[in-house]
């Protein structure tokens, strides 16, 4: 199962049979709105704080995909999920409320794909049929963590983006109709001693290189292999930064197959700075649209290069560096897998 250096390959190809996806209503006026099942009209969600509805959305999104799946949650092994918040409290409650054995991700923003790594290694290593894997991020939860809470109205420079809110959450099966989980290439931890909490793109950037170049190299493919790289939530200014980076060691992608999560779920005119971001960038994204492309035979390859960024608000306050990682997953329609 061990392929090259850095990366694994799952012969069992797990099957990536429903999703489910939910947003907000600041994602239900972006460009990838016919994409989720559900969009709510309030970030409240009816519940009493920003963190509640959190839970609420990982706890829709689910339910969502257990439905299309047509799979009780008796019937899940194992939840692989994680979030930004401190001590990944809103995945604690929503796994409570499944009541599913339960492993805990903390990644960041690359904990999307993370999970689907995980997720399929349970499955490769027979000790799982049924595996949920994803996560979710609020903007008001998450701003008020990181940042200032949205009523303090504090300017953003243009280098900082805006905190996806929704929940993406894949069903993984041993078999079943659906994409397959191909490969995976776990990140290791860079740190190039940005400091800049408003500015992500930049710091996450040589990470996610990081990764594709040992991807790459493990599988023995050139870019061009898949339809499409998408990467966490670079942004604008990280995803630049990824290809320039990315030409200097030799790998040559074209830029009309390469795109990040933080460009494609928003509309251009919402004002969200250099893009978006959150763990549930990446998550809406693969599991909503990347899900329907794949689905549909419109593309046959993905490779996923969810990127994370490591800090903490105590961390910053003291004056640390970004520490950053990317985790990466070939996705595949069954027809394509070479």
């Amino acid at each position: 199962m061990k392929m090259g250096q850095h990366s694994w390959q799952f012969t069992s190809n797990p099957a990536l049979i429903s999703t489910g996806v939910v947003g907000g209503p600041f994602e239900a006026n972006g460009k990838l709105k016919e994409d989720f099942d559900h969009l709510y009209d309030d970030i409240w969600l009816e519940q009493q704080s920003f963190e509640k509805a959190q839970q609420k959305m990982m706890e829709d999104a689910m339910t969502i995909a257990l439905n299309k799946g047509n799979i009780t949650k008796e019937k899940i092994d194992l939840l692989f999920s994680g979030d930004l918040i401190n001590q990944i409290t809103p995945t604690t409650f929503a796994a409570h409320t499944i009541g599913t054995q339960f492993i805990g991700l903390s990644s960041a923003c690359a904990t999307s794909a993370q999970s689907l790594a995980l997720g399929s290694l349970a499955i490769e290593s027979n000790v799982a049929q049924y595996v949920l894997c994803g996560t979710a991020s609020h903007h008001a939860a998450t701003e008020r963590q990181f940042r200032y809470p949205t009523e303090y109205g504090g300017q953003k420079p243009p280098t900082a983006q805006w905190t996806v809110t929704g929940a993406g959450f894949g069903l993984l099966a041993t078999n079943g109709q659906g994409p397959a989980i191909t490969t995976a290439t776990i990140g290791r931890v860079i740190d190039l001693d940005v400091t800049d909490p408003f500015n992500m793109g930049a710091a996450m950037a040589p990470a996610a290189v990081d990764t594709i170049v040992k991807h790459l190299a493990d599988r023995q493919v050139s870019p061009s292999y898949y339809d499409l790289i998408i990467t966490g939530d670079l942004g604008k200014i990280g995803r630049s930064i990824s290809i320039e980076l990315l030409h200097e060691k030799g790998v040559q992608i074209a830029e009309e197959n390469y795109n990040d999560c933080g460009l494609m779920v928003y509309e251009d005119e919402q004002l969200v700075q250099a893009g978006g971001s959150g763990t549930a960038c990446s998550a809406v994204v693969t599991f909503g649209h990347i899900y329907q492309l794949l689905t549909k035979r419109t593309i046959q390859r993905v490779l996923l290069v969810a990127t994370g960024s490591l800090h903490s608000p105590l961390s910053v306050q003291q004056k640390d560096s970004i520490p950053c990682i990317a985790h990466a997953v070939s996705i595949e329609a069954k027809e394509g897998i070479q």
